[in-house]
Order: structure tokens, then sequence, then C-alpha cells
């Protein structure tokens, strides 16, 4: 288990180090200055806390980065200010915690996340990750669903679209949303999208890790309390 802290003032940083060892004594904890030196360091953290008010490049554009090539890290802001909420969930924050640490809350949070990762690894090795069986050029294909960054209606068919490659089925939207489940939402009828890419949106667009999607004007406060529940379910440590 690697824990990484990130924050640009010495004593917060040493501080919550010293929290992590004494709550997780058999974790390796990586500590780093800035966002470029954790970024530049390569490393792969199960579990980052990330200063979002450093010098240089803040919290949220390193978030922004870590992200491209670590999406399952658990992340966990801190910040002096707590309406950095919202941004947060925007880079899939696990949660925030608020400056001056409480040390009841700290403990909750790390406990939390450290089961959150356990199940998320436990799954991953039994291999019950769900999956989609669809035929694509006369060839039957397994798709992962959790992949799936969005899927749209084009000419009858859908378009799956994943980070690596796009696949073509005859197929219904309904039948799709009804077998992704709830970590995905239908903003528009011709798109159902994974919360899990989701980079930004506003009340007409929803901007993912690849590509985008329409977002229906009467949908839009329905989806905004949705993705809201999918992050506090992340946070609870509720399977999703």
């Amino acid at each position: 288990m690697q824990i990484a802290v990130c924050d640009d003032e010495k004593e917060a940083r040493d501080y919550i180090c010293v929290k992590i060892k004494k709550l997780c004594p058999h974790a390796e904890i990586l500590p780093f200055s800035s966002g470029d030196a954790l970024l530049l360091s390569g490393s792969q953290p199960d579990i980052l806390f990330l200063d979002i008010g450093m010098a240089g490049k803040d919290g949220m554009e390193t978030a922004r980065e870590f992200r491209k090539k670590n999406r399952d890290a658990i992340l966990i802001f801190i910040t002096a200010f707590e309406d950095c909420v919202f941004e947060a969930f925007d880079v899939g924050a696990f949660h925030y915690l608020v400056k001056p640490l409480e040390d009841k809350k700290f403990a909750e949070v790390l406990q939390n996340a450290l089961q959150r990762r356990e199940e998320t690894i436990g799954n991953q090795m039994s291999g019950e990750l769900p999956c989609l069986v669809v035929t694509s050029g006369g060839k039957h294909i397994t798709v992962n669903i959790e992949d799936i960054v969005y899927a749209e209606v084009f000419d009858r068919k859908i378009i799956l679209h994943t980070l690596e490659t796009d696949i073509e089925y005859y197929g219904k939207m309904k039948e799709l949303e009804e077998k992704a489940g709830e970590d995905f939402y239908r903003p528009h009828r011709a798109y159902l999208i994974n919360f899990r890419f989701i980079k930004k949106y506003d009340a007409r667009t929803i901007y993912l890790e690849k590509g985008q999607a329409l977002m229906a004007k009467k949908n839009y406060r329905d989806f905004v309390k949705c993705y809201l529940r999918y992050n506090s379910s992340k946070y609870n440590g509720s399977k999703h």
C-alpha cells in the first residue's frame, strides 16, 4: 500500500505523514513538496492526500494531470476553503479535509479510503467486474462496462467509446442503460455517460476524458443530484 502526501508546507506535510504512519504503520509513505514533484516522480500511489492551495501548480491542476495516468487512486484533498468541494468532485475526489485537520475526522476518512481500496482490489482479483458482450463486424466482443466512457446512438447503432477504441453494434440504449447500472447516467436520449470519466459539465454539455455528450435541459438538475450522490457513495465506501 502506497500513500502519497503532496503539500508545499513542510510542517503540514510532516504532520500528515506522521498521522498516516500511526494509523497505517505498514504503508509506504511518499511525501512531495509540490505538484510538479509528484507528477515528475511517476508515482502511482493507492491513496493521495493533495493540498489545493499550493504555490506554483495548485492542487486542482495537479489532480487533473495526475488523473490522466491514474484513474483508480483514491484522491483526498486538503484545503483551507470548504467551497472547493464542488470543483473537487470534477476530478473524482473521494473526500476533502479542511485545515486545521481534526484527528478524529482524519482517521475516519483514511479508514474509509483504505476499506474502499481493499474492496476495489478484491473485485479486480476475483474478476467480478461486470461485462457486456456485443456483436460487431461479425465478431463477439467482450467489453468491461466500467471501461465505457460514454455511449451514443448513431444511425440505428450504438457506439461504445472507451479510452482505447470505439465499438459499434446494433442494440437498444434502454437495454444498455439497465445493464450499465448506477455509475452511468442518460443526460440526453442519444447519450449514456459514465460518471467516472467526467472532467467538467454545464447545463448543455458534459465533457469527458474522451469526447463529450449533450445535456437535455430538463435533465440537468437531476443529473447534478445523481452525480453528487455518486461521489458521496464513493466516500461512504459503498459498492455502486
